[in-house]
């Protein structure tokens, strides 16, 4: 008897579960995503605070020309559609991310819009951020947004993804 009365005594004190359940996603009315936040617990990533530092990579002329110099010569090696699907994947991987490498390596180059580079690219230089830039390069299918990372202030300059114009 004694048993049972402790018993009954542990679980009237414990904490009662939640019986309802989740609503699934059928009856779950859509809701804007909170903002995006690398911070523990969601919060701001630096409340009151400024943009971090570039962790010693700040820009410079020669970090910009060869941003510039991989970006156009990444679109001249892109902008050939007539070049067969193999020798046109292997001369466009030199200069893309690994990540583009595979996206790129589906693609017939006989659906390529461009053929040629007809300018020379300009950069979108974020001064806070020395491991990424937006190059605009222009081509006679219109002006690609190409954009260029790097892993260190002596890390080669690759290509993630080259966007045409928008129509």
């Amino acid at each position: 008897m004694t048993l049972v009365g402790v018993a009954l005594l542990c679980v009237s004190c414990a904490p009662a579960g939640n019986t309802t359940t989740a609503p699934t996603s059928a009856s779950a009315s859509p809701t804007s995503s909170p903002p995006v936040s690398l911070s523990a617990n969601s919060g701001p990533q630096a409340p009151g605070g400024t943009i971090p530092a570039t962790i010693g990579i700040t820009w410079d002329q020669a970090s910009k020309d060869e941003a510039m110099d991989v970006a156009e010569n990444a679109m001249t090696d892109f902008a050939r559609p007539t070049v067969d699907d193999k020798q046109w994947a292997n001369d466009l991987a030199r200069w893309l991310t690994p990540q583009a490498t595979a996206d790129y390596s589906a693609v017939d180059p006989a659906n390529v819009p461009v053929s040629r580079v007809t300018g020379t690219a300009t950069l979108s230089v974020d001064e806070a951020n020395g491991f990424g830039v937006m190059a605009a390069v222009p081509t006679n299918a219109g002006t690609y947004t190409v954009q260029l990372l790097r892993t260190g202030k002596d890390a080669p300059w690759k290509v993630n993804r080259l966007t045409p114009p928008a129509s």
